[in-house]
């Protein structure tokens, strides 16, 4: 009997802290607000596709991509100002198949592993020390999962072949 309380009581102190942890993340989260100078509603010049960008993208290159906000099921990171961006010409929302009543349409998950390496972007904002942004994205200026989005900005160092990694000065939410 003592066992039962004693594990109903971690349990709850477990709860309980994540709990707090939790609310403190959101209660010290940016204000929306402190992403606007990240944002434009004025169309972004050159945009290319994400398979062809990261052909020849480097660190450090600036880039200009556009995309869907869409590749997997969590495209949006929590408490963080990352988002994830697919490629139109490499991924296909499963709303979009005929017949497929998938209920996150934006993960893509008819789309082949190779497909998705080479169609997704991961986008984030960064700060001064290059640390990105506390504070989620999901909502601001419209932002949602399948909203079409154009992204300036630069290669981040972390970036790989496998892993393009961009850091956004500029994002124009098209459609949201």
């Amino acid at each position: 009997m003592k066992t039962k309380y004693l594990l109903a009581i971690a349990v709850l102190a477990l709860v309980s802290c994540e709990k707090k942890e939790t609310t403190a993340a959101i209660e010290n989260a940016p204000p929306a607000a402190a992403f606007d100078t990240h944002f434009t509603d004025q169309p972004i010049a050159d945009p290319q596709a994400i398979h062809l960008a990261r052909t020849d993208a480097k660190p450090g290159d600036e880039i200009v991509i556009h995309g869907l906000i869409m590749g997997r099921g969590k495209v949006f990171v929590d408490g963080r100002a990352s988002f994830l961006l697919g490629d139109r010409e490499k991924l296909t929302p499963c709303n979009e198949i005929p017949g497929d009543e998938c209920e996150t349409p934006w993960d893509c998950c008819c789309d082949s592993k190779e497909a998705k390496r080479e169609g997704i972007a991961s986008i984030q904002i960064i700060d001064a020390e290059g640390k990105v942004l506390s504070g989620g994205l999901k909502g601001v200026k419209g932002l949602k999962e399948l909203s079409a989005v154009t992204v300036s900005g630069t290669v981040d160092q972390s970036s790989t072949a496998e892993n393009l990694v961009v850091n956004a000065k500029v994002i124009q939410v098209t459609k949201p």
